[in-house]
């Protein structure tokens, strides 16, 4: 079968080049494409991944992956075969989990948000302002990140690596400096995303709940005001072009995760596993580096386009931690926060903060 392409693919990529250079639009192309992915079938001959992203083809993603698929084909003497979807023809991550429960499709990259249903704990980085800086993210995955490996597996997946999406800004079109400014407001939240449900109803707020796809629609339409995402994915999806400011807080990290089914992998022989696990932990690896340099160049190409980022009180902010910290037990008695791993991410966060006032972080 073929790659499935959009005739949109070409426009997209040439507005985008233009806002932002080929090779920052190319690299953060990656995280976008990760909000939704493909499939696994047995041939006669051959194991077929067939995989769907909302990438145009011929961005830098799309390469990095093809050059994997590559790789492990001729490893594999051609026993295990890739497929590429561009454009999210194979739904949301909603939609890729129901087949994947029906034996439709076997795998995929997902974002947190899609996978919560099947495993709860992915959620933990993604609660709104409890991590604050890449230094704490990176010294608290340095830690967490292969407990959580082996819980995806556990729970039927066969993860490759979490890749970063980074931090997401609120966006709008009126400068958001407090909760006052978002109240009568239409902030939306992810699908499938419980913690920032949560979160913003602890702030007395009432978020609009959409699937990714819609966002754009939903900034145009007025649908919504509010907006958060990195900034590569604000320019990527063209969101930047319906918004006129920036509050300069990291309110939530976010991060894709690419994986398969558990049946449908260890169906492959023993040493095609490997082969497979070898390269796409490589080819995660490699994107997940790269994300944080291409935010850095994606925020300085909204504020060249004249988007301006706004500060926030420190003390306003304080509160707001306080307000969704006094949120969490219920996240907890509803399953939506692992106790477990909630209660080890406060440790290592004190720790490094211990450290960091002391002058000895890391």
């Amino acid at each position: 079968m073929q790659d499935v392409k959009h005739e949109h693919s070409a426009m997209q990529r040439g507005l985008c080049r233009g806002l932002l250079g080929a090779a920052v639009l190319q690299r953060g192309l990656r995280f976008a494409s990760l909000l939704a992915l493909g499939a696994f079938a047995v041939h006669a001959s051959a194991a077929e991944f067939k995989l769907a992203t909302v990438a145009p083809d011929g961005t830098a993603w799309m390469q990095e992956m093809r050059a994997g698929a590559q790789l492990i084909e001729q490893r594999t003497d051609g026993r295990v075969q890739f497929k590429f979807y561009p454009g999210g023809v194979m739904g949301n991550d909603a939609q890729v989990l129901r087949r994947m429960r029906v034996g439709q499709i076997h795998g995929g990259a997902f974002a947190v948000s899609g996978m919560l249903d099947r495993y709860s704990a992915i959620s933990l980085y993604g609660v709104p302002l409890m991590v604050r800086s890449h230094e704490e993210i990176d010294y608290v995955r340095e830690r967490m990140d292969p407990g959580l490996h082996e819980g995806l597996e556990d729970s039927g997946f066969i993860s490759f690596g979490f890749i970063e999406g980074g931090f997401s800004f609120m966006m709008a079109n009126e400068p958001v400096r407090g909760v006052e400014d978002m109240r009568r407001r239409k902030v939306w939240i992810p699908e499938g995303d419980q913690a920032s449900m949560v979160a913003l109803e602890a702030l007395g707020l009432s978020p609009v709940v959409l699937p990714i796809t819609d966002v754009l629609t939903g900034l145009q339409t007025g649908l919504l005001d509010i907006v958060a995402a990195p900034p590569t994915v604000a320019l990527v999806l063209q969101w930047h072009t319906r918004i006129k400011y920036v509050t300069d807080l990291p309110v939530v990290y976010s991060m894709g995760i690419f994986a398969l089914d558990a049946r449908s992998f260890r169906q492959l022989p023993e040493g095609d596993r490997q082969i497979v696990r070898e390269v796409m932990t490589d080819v995660v690896q490699r994107l997940d580096r790269q994300a944080r340099a291409d935010n850095a160049q994606a925020r300085e190409a909204m504020e060249n386009m004249g988007i301006e980022f706004v500060s926030v009180d420190p003390d306003d902010v304080s509160e707001w931690r306080a307000t969704i910290a006094g949120a969490m037990p219920r996240l907890i008695q509803r399953n939506i926060i692992d106790a477990r791993f909630y209660g080890q991410l406060q440790g290592i966060l004190e720790e490094y903060r211990r450290g960091e006032s002391a002058g000895t972080a890391p």
